[in-house]
């Protein structure tokens, strides 16, 4: 017996030994093979297809925007005549766009592993360019029916007349600023009077084009589509600009009616807070007591400019609601956080309206990275959540994630026009 436990140590010591290093082997190369995946090159090497893939995205995303006014524009010159292959085009390329946007804003996560950056950012590159292809395609067919079957001459006419259409949809933008700018302060309006300068500004440029197009269009010796193409792209940078003139006009007049019954809901909701606070012990009232007591003072200081700066004091009432939830914490019930849900929802609603505004003036002005386009996309996604959420305390979570997404998109958008990139 002795022997046989001696023959089976001198058997099974040696294969412990072995399987002991494989196992240690194994899990050592693993180590490395996962270290290397993550090391600073790996990490850099992803960032840099990432980069590209993001730079195809802005391609797409700038051509989607110009196929729906191509789309547009199709419908209502033509009759809905023109191909359809543009509609079929504009639908694939929303739906590549839209969900490229989403798998870049997580690869764009800190802690996302460089394999599956590279992974998806080489779906992202592949999916953006073969949609840019079936846009090239279908443009170039809407071209040709276009020159076969729509002539010159029918082409300045109906630009001739969107452009008078346009003039008497903005009025007089003069007149508008104006009666901002009597009633508020100047970070209020400003974007209003650039956005009505950039517009007429627009509109005179396609004024002219129209005019050097009509010169030409009877003459077959010479071609007006050079001028007509340009007319077009001023028409379309007046509509826009337009657009913006009268939503910052509508957010503005919409904050000034809100601004009192915002601050009202605010006071309650502190006043609320401060009965709550009176339940709990000592030191956590201590420690309440103090954070709202500040928030008390940062609303007394924002009445006094409400009614010259009511976007920017509905603005900072959001914030200040935010705050005044966190500190709150888990010392109300279900039902008091339904209650003050239901009141800080309109305001911080507006609040992520007018973020979410900026940010689309921002990106839409500036050569903007994929990065400041994806938060924008997000933004935009977080609000139409907030806006079909029944849950007044999903809702108002979802309208503040809008507003940092917005705000980022923002900075994002700002960076790049300043050259950052």
């Amino acid at each position: 017996m002795a022997d046989f436990t001696v023959g089976l140590l001198a058997w099974a010591v040696p294969a412990l030994v072995v399987f002991g290093v494989t196992a240690i082997a194994i899990i050592a190369i693993g180590w490395a093979v996962r270290a290397a995946r993550r090391s600073p090159r790996a990490r850099a090497a992803a960032g840099q297809q990432r980069a590209r893939a993001g730079a195809t995205l802005v391609q797409l995303d700038d051509a989607v925007d110009e196929l729906d006014l191509e789309v547009g524009l199709s419908g209502a010159l033509y009759g809905g005549g023109a191909p359809a292959s543009l509609r079929r085009a504009r639908l694939t390329a929303q739906h590549v766009r839209d969900e490229s946007f989403e798998e870049y804003r997580l690869i764009s996560a800190p802690d996302a592993v460089p394999a599956e950056i590279r992974r998806v950012s080489a779906r992202i590159q592949q999916r953006s360019s073969e949609a840019l292809t079936t846009i090239t395609a279908a443009r170039a067919e809407h071209a040709r029916w276009v020159q076969t079957n729509v002539s010159a001459a029918a082409q300045l006419a109906a630009a001739r007349q969107r452009l008078d259409a346009l003039a008497a949809s903005m009025g007089d933008p003069a007149a508008l600023v104006a009666e901002l700018s009597a009633r508020f302060a100047e970070d209020e309006w400003m974007g209003a009077s650039r956005a009505a300068r950039a517009a007429e500004d627009h509109a005179e440029e396609a004024e002219r084009s129209l005019a050097l197009a009509a010169r030409t269009v009877d003459d077959p010796s010479r071609s007006a589509l050079a001028d007509l193409a340009t007319a077009e792209r001023a028409l379309r940078r007046a509509e826009a600009e337009a657009r913006t003139m009268e939503e910052t006009h509508r957010l503005v007049m919409q904050a000034a009616q809100a601004v009192p019954g915002e601050l009202a809901a605010a006071r309650t909701a502190l006043r609320q807070a401060f009965v709550t606070r009176e339940q709990l012990d000592p030191a956590d009232a201590a420690r309440l007591g103090a954070e709202l007591r500040s928030i008390d003072g940062e609303l007394t200081g924002l009445e006094a400019d409400a009614a010259r700066r009511p976007t920017r004091t509905i603005d900072r009432i959001a914030r200040l609601r935010d705050r005044l939830d966190l500190a709150l914490g888990d010392a109300r019930t279900a039902q008091q956080r339904i209650r003050g849900a239901r009141t800080a929802l309109p305001g911080t609603l507006a609040a992520a309206r007018n973020a979410v505004a900026h940010a689309e003036s921002s990106v839409s002005h500036t050569r903007a990275s994929a990065d400041a386009r994806s938060r924008l996309v997000s933004a935009q996604r977080e609000l139409a959540s907030a806006r079909q959420a029944q849950d007044p305390v999903e809702a108002l979570d979802a309208a503040r994630r809008a507003m940092r997404d917005a705000e980022d998109a923002q900075a994002l958008a700002d960076f790049d026009r300043l050259g950052g990139r």
